[in-house]
């Protein structure tokens, strides 16, 4: 026994309901005597004395409670000794010692070879998870964003992230990308406790965690180096796409600044694909528990650790240096006041829980679905109005944005909101009433003195919208005298304006409001787009607008709120046609037709429909960085059109980069209306002699096959 003590050199932290003087889990000496025993047994069929315990002796039981997962009963001589060999040997040493698990391999360097098809889209890479599942093809795609980071950084990485959306396959492949990132010698690897972070609470955690914390979080380890950040986090997430078996899976990476990579670093990465010839891991598996306490570390190498992380804290900190939480605590106790959330079963369900319930006292049957499930409960987890069907009717809605009448709104929630799959997409709803998101921004903006993130800094500084989002916004920010960016989709592009300064030493914009029409609203406390955010930004102008409303139980609601801001500033109609799994080359033929006929072509000849709606001119949208000069092509094709009553509307065409399979065509409609006796009208009825005048002008059923869209909204 002595003999196999001295041996082995792993340390691991025991059951956490076994409490040493000082806080630290320490084994039961029952626990430790069955480890030996039963690595003794092991070791005669398993020499050298490399043996393996296991964490808990009830696993004789059939279950191995310190990894949180139930194991079959196995007979000792057919059990799986090489799988488990270095877990056992950890629980000997730990019958002594505590703190950390200590199970550290060697690099080893696998012979690969180039997989075709690895271009990162709008937001990383996505594919089938079958895909991700094949030989090499996460580990070819991981290796190469570490070396085009390591690259760009001109050193070994020191710190990262990684976490997931808690999709399938997610809990597989970050101890797999935890290993690499050990064996390319990334000293310090950060996990969240399950793996599940949203995108913005990643972001908010590169910008705001320190090493030091490890020390506070109770365990200590990493903040004995000092201070230190991250320099990027991997986000395993598909985005709104499905998860589960035959759904899919993607990989992000973001960068120092919390901000997705930009156009150089996936143009990198992508090469880099192009010419791996290996990668390195290690040479033994270390089994990381995801279920670990919070600060609970695994040295995978001498010189790398993982460190299990709190997922909440410093998300849950931007979010209270953006947003008076005493106020929204008092209005979400106001009498007339409710509110139902829907977390989609995705990574933001969590996080709405923490804030909204933990925080800000809302009953917790205000939330709907915030349960994280693998395969998001088979919802597609996309907060719009086909998507969220459930949410929509609760507030009073039919699946085109309009009310039903039939519900009177009195008996409605005040607020509706929901979250995509990795939390950073918002759908805002009120009593009987959707807002757009392209609205939402506008409202935001002109309401900027209701958020404390914005008033206590004089007001807002920048704002910025993707093109095919609508003018709303630039209207209010051209009223009220504040700079407005028009950019490519995706969010890393308004990466560099909130950066600008901190980055580029130029001007500064912040603070800063943006968005995109694909429900995605945020500002510059992180640098994603935050669906939470967005919310607690809706609540915040609620409240504003309710402070002096002293009726008992009555509230100036977001409709009322709405109808103001058109009133004041007109009305965007706007509705998005999605056709979902289009042949990609019947796609590329409808953009290749739109730009040879119109943006080429002489778009002021066209004959005009009976609807009697004109085509006035068309261009492909482009776009130069006004802060780094970089130059973005081809980001949409934009019609122009005259109405009959000679107010302007457009149309605007541009391939999906966030699908897994296939192509989608996504067809914007917009048009602008004064008349306020208008603008009750439902977005779709407006925009239906739009829609069908574009159609058919770009040939779309002829060409696609398509003779109606998969999604409106």
């Amino acid at each position: 026994m002595t003999q196999i003590k001295n041996t082995l050199t792993s340390t691991i932290v025991a059951p956490t309901n076994i409490e040493s003087p000082n806080n630290q889990p320490k084994m039961k000496l029952s626990t430790a005597i069955a480890a030996m025993s039963l690595a003794v047994v092991f070791s005669i069929q398993s020499p050298p004395i490399e043996a393996f315990a296991f964490a808990h002796p009830s696993f004789l039981d059939g279950r191995h409670h310190h990894h949180h997962r139930i194991l079959p009963r196995h007979d000792i001589s057919s059990f799986p000794i090489q799988r488990y060999r270095h877990t056992a040997a950890a629980m000997i040493h730990a019958a002594t010692t505590s703190g950390n698990v200590d199970t550290t391999a060697e690099v080893r360097i696998v012979p690969t070879t180039p997989i075709p098809d690895m271009r990162p889209g709008t937001s990383g890479l996505r594919k089938k998870v079958e895909v991700w599942q094949g030989e090499h093809y996460l580990e070819n795609f991981v290796q190469s964003l570490i070396d085009t980071a390591v690259e760009k950084e001109g050193k070994t990485l020191d710190t990262i992230i990684i976490a997931g959306d808690g999709r399938y396959h997610n809990s597989q492949a970050i101890p797999i990308i935890a290993h690499l990132a050990a064996a390319n010698g990334i000293r310090h690897i950060w996990i969240p406790q399950f793996g599940i972070m949203s995108t913005p609470a990643v972001s908010a955690a590169i910008r705001r965690r320190r090493r030091s914390e490890d020390e506070e979080d109770g365990r200590g380890g990493g903040g004995r180096d000092g201070e230190g950040i991250a320099q990027g986090g991997i986000v395993l997430t598909a985005s709104h796409n499905p998860g589960g078996p035959g759904e899919d899976f993607g990989i992000k990476y973001n960068e120092g600044l919390g901000q997705p990579a930009g156009e150089d670093f996936t143009e990198a990465l992508y090469q880099k694909t192009l010419t791996i010839s290996s990668y390195k891991t290690l040479s033994n598996i270390v089994d990381i528990d995801l279920s670990a306490p919070v600060g609970t570390q695994y040295t995978l190498t001498p010189t790398s650790t993982v460190t299990i992380i709190d997922p909440y804290r410093n998300y849950l900190d931007a979010l209270k240096s953006c947003f008076d939480f005493d106020q929204l605590r008092k209005f979400g106790q106001r009498k007339g006041f409710s509110m139902v959330f829907d977390g989609m079963h995705g990574a933001g369900g969590i996080f709405a829980k923490r804030v909204l319930v933990e925080e800000l006292g809302l009953p917790e049957s205000s939330l709907m679905r915030c349960n994280p499930l693998p395969d998001f409960g088979k919802c597609h987890p996309d907060p719009n109005l086909t998507y969220a069907s459930e949410l929509v009717k609760k507030m009073g809605l039919l699946p085109d944005g309009s009310a039903d009448e039939s519900i009177p709104s009195s008996s409605l929630p005040t607020l509706g909101a929901a979250n995509d799959g990795d939390g950073d997409r918002n759908l805002i709803a009120g009593a009987g009433f959707f807002v757009t998101p392209s609205d939402s921004m506008a409202l935001i903006c002109d309401n900027w003195e209701s958020i404390p993130q914005f008033a206590s800094r004089g007001g807002l500084k920048g704002v910025a919208r993707s093109m095919p989002s609508s003018a709303a916004l630039d209207v209010v920010a051209s009223a009220r005298n504040i700079p407005c960016f028009v950019t490519p989709t995706g969010w890393k592009f308004f990466g560099n304006l909130m950066s600008s300064k901190e980055m580029f030493g130029g001007e500064d914009y912040t603070p800063f409001l943006c968005g995109e029409e694909s429900f995605g609203t945020g500002s510059d406390h992180v640098r994603e787009k935050d669906g939470l955010w967005a919310v607690l930004a809706w609540m915040s102008i609620l409240a504003k607008a309710n402070e002096g409303n002293v009726a008992e139980g009555t509230l100036v609601g977001v409709k009322d709120i709405v109808q103001n801001h058109w009133e004041k500033y007109g009305r965007h109609f706007y509705c998005r046609y999605d056709y979902e799994g289009v042949d990609s080359n019947a796609a590329n033929k409808v953009m290749d037709f739109i730009r040879e006929s119109f943006v080429n072509g002489d778009a002021s000849s066209m004959e005009i429909g009976e609807s009697g709606i004109k085509l006035t001119n068309a261009v492909e949208f482009s776009y130069t960085d006004p802060v780094d000069g970089s130059k973005t092509s081809k980001q949409g094709l934009i019609l122009n059109f005259e109405l009959p009553s000679g107010d302007p509307a457009r149309v605007v065409f541009r391939l999906s980069g966030t699908g897994s399979a296939g192509a989608t065509i996504r067809m914007y409609l917009e048009q602008y209306e004064k008349d306020s006796t208008k603008h009750g009208m439902s977005a779709p009825v407006a925009l239906r002699g739009l829609a069908e005048e574009a159609l058919r002008l770009v040939k779309m059923e002829e060409k696609t096959g398509r003779d109606s869209p998969t999604v409106i909204t």
